[in-house]
């Protein structure tokens, strides 16, 4: 049985057990399910923002508070309808999220987590003091919800209502990481400037994301408000927020089914505990935080990556969820593919560039041209200015004075992402792969700009037809680099060499009219670096143009078609191979004495 059969085997048992549980347990048991239920829409955003995205909240408790609230107001002074006071609810929780996101957002460091403290503080005083929201005392008499005449105040009614919604926002979330913009949120953990190399904005997908948790945390508030009939303060503090998070954490950070195992784990310890401690001590108020943080640290101890990372370890992988429901399936129509200009036309120029830092000049003065279809190295001996030089054409640096540009385009002071999405593809120095997603999603990450579909349509599965153009583009790619046969395996298990070139895949994948490698060479053994030479030679001759920042003198000579030299920050001199390696100024400044 393959995973994909495990998995999905896995999951009719879930579904199976949650339908029957009110059949066989009693009403607190029920009503611990609920509980739990509401917990995980809450611990899923978390999920999805602090464990995929690397964006701590310690407010999300905030948001619950906000739709519960908004419902509560709606329903109780307007006699509006509980199914209104959702839309509502979603609406305020959701601009709530956006205004706070642009604010903190772009916050780095400590700094985000401390403003979500910050605002979740905020956000609950201003509950306990606004006339209108019953001040202290909080909103009772909030309706019950109904489907027609049919009544949801009971517990066990509910409980079908809460854990549909909660199988509809996994499902949602599943379809979303092994999507377009999901590869994206699943990249952000490498930073902005990777997500720019492929033309997408990392700030605007953190921000979606963040609106995302928000949105979930909105429909825990409202199941909340429509279960209790009563909202006061106190449950949307910061203290219930670190309680999400902590379920977050104890269920698994790097996994979606971490939500439900945290919610339950957490939930449940905590009851047990209100039942144990009293009959062991009269101070089990004060136990009870105690003991739970003791048992949370065991937990982290013995399993840092929570309960679902010891199953996943001690089954070896073998119930995980596949990272893609489809990953090829039926043949797709290929993405549209740039014309690339005719070859021997200029379609990069270097004009005077400088960068300044301070007082140090780092390039001085540094003109050249590539012209398509050929391949062209810019070398020079260690502090010659080669990799700030790298990023000043790719726009990640601003330049002091000067210009560059890019088919005809002046791209002095544009965003990388928009230079990206121009066709100038990169690869890293220092290698910038997604050790966890596979072969086939890191490369599908170059399509990103080729493609339009966003969170939502990725969740309801309407992006199934570009999605499959982007694997068949993906895998085309890394049957062009020699790859094809190890798609599934993870990024991170490669050696060196062939993550390097792996990057070159997934800038392929972006379809390029000017692709520029930083140093692609480094660090690789001599039958790498042949293998690398011919596939760029393979590249060049199918019409790719390419300039190559590098260092090993031996290792261009034999590749490209000319070469700039670079000395100090400052050209030192222009031309094919062959005279550039008799130049005197070369022989003395990077060969030595001996050409």
């Amino acid at each position: 049985m393959n995973r994909i059969s495990r998995f999905r085997m896995l999951i009719a048992l879930v579904v199976a057990a949650i339908a029957l549980a009110p059949l066989v347990l009693g009403n607190f048991s029920v009503s611990l399910l609920n509980d739990i239920g509401i917990g995980t829409l809450v611990a899923l955003g978390l999920v999805l923002l602090t464990g995929v995205g690397g964006a701590t909240s310690f407010g999300q408790a905030a948001f619950v508070g906000i739709a519960a609230y908004s419902t509560a107001w709606l329903t109780t002074a307007h006699g509006m309808s509980p199914w209104i006071g959702l839309a509502f609810a979603l609406a305020l929780t959701g601009l709530s999220a956006l205004a706070i996101g642009m604010l903190t957002l772009r916050l780095g460091g400590h700094f985000l987590p401390l403003s979500t403290i910050a605002w979740g503080l905020s956000i609950a005083m201003l509950f306990g003091n606004v006339d209108a929201l019953g001040r202290h005392t909080g909103l009772s008499n909030i309706p019950p919800l109904s489907i027609g005449s049919f009544s949801l105040a009971d517990a066990r009614s509910m409980y079908y209502l809460i854990w549909l919604i909660v199988g509809l926002a996994f499902l949602f979330s599943y379809n979303l990481m092994a999507s377009r913009p999901g590869r994206a949120i699943r990249s952000l953990r490498g930073g902005s400037i990777l997500l720019a190399s492929v033309g997408a904005d990392a700030y605007k997908v953190r921000l979606s994301l963040f609106v995302l948790a928000a949105i979930l945390a909105g429909l825990a508030g409202w199941l909340y408000a429509h279960m209790n009939r009563f909202v006061s303060p106190a449950p949307f503090d910061v203290r219930a927020s670190i309680e999400y998070l902590l379920m977050a954490v104890a269920g698994g950070l790097g996994q979606l089914a971490g939500a439900v195992v945290g919610a339950a784990l957490v939930l449940v310890a905590k009851n047990a505990l209100q039942d144990v401690l009293p009959l062991l001590t009269q101070r089990a108020g004060q136990l009870e935080a105690i003991t739970f943080a003791a048992l949370f640290i065991l937990l982290l101890h013995f399993a840092r990556g929570g309960l679902m990372g010891f199953l996943r370890r001690i089954t070896k992988g073998r119930l995980q969820a596949p990272q893609s429901a489809d990953k090829l399936g039926e043949p797709a129509a290929p993405l549209a593919h740039r014309e690339l200009p005719r070859r021997g036309t200029q379609i990069l120029s270097v004009q005077g560039v400088v960068k300044r830092f301070g007082g140090l000049v780092a390039v001085n003065d540094v003109s050249f041209d590539v012209n398509a279809g050929e391949i062209v190295g810019l070398i020079g001996p260690n502090g010659a200015g080669k990799s700030t030089m790298f990023n000043l054409l790719t726009c990640t640096l601003p330049m002091s004075s000067g210009k560059v540009r890019f088919l005809e385009r002046d791209i002095a002071g544009m965003p990388q992402r928009d230079v990206a999405r121009l066709g100038l593809a990169r690869t890293f120095q220092h290698v910038k792969l997604r050790p966890h997603m596979s072969l086939l999603d890191n490369v599908a990450l170059g399509a990103h700009s080729r493609t339009r579909s966003g969170m939502l349509k990725a969740g309801l599965r309407l992006d199934r037809e570009e999605e499959r153009q982007i694997l068949h583009e993906a895998r085309r790619q890394l049957d062009r680099i020699g790859l094809g046969d190890r798609a599934d395996e993870l990024a991170g298990s490669l050696p060196l060499g062939t993550q390097r070139i792996l990057e070159i895949a997934r800038a392929l994948a972006a379809d390029p009219v000017l692709l520029v490698l930083d140093e692609p060479a480094a660090g690789l053994r001599r039958k790498e670096k042949m293998a690398l030479g011919d596939l760029l030679r393979k590249l060049r001759e199918e019409g790719v143009t390419i300039l190559i920042v590098e260092h090993d003198m031996d290792f261009v000579m034999r590749l490209v078609d000319r070469l700039v030299v670079m000395n100090f920050g400052s050209k030192l001199v222009e031309g094919v191979p062959a005279a550039v390696r008799a130049d005197e100024r070369v022989q003395a400044a990077y060969l030595g004495s001996v050409a």
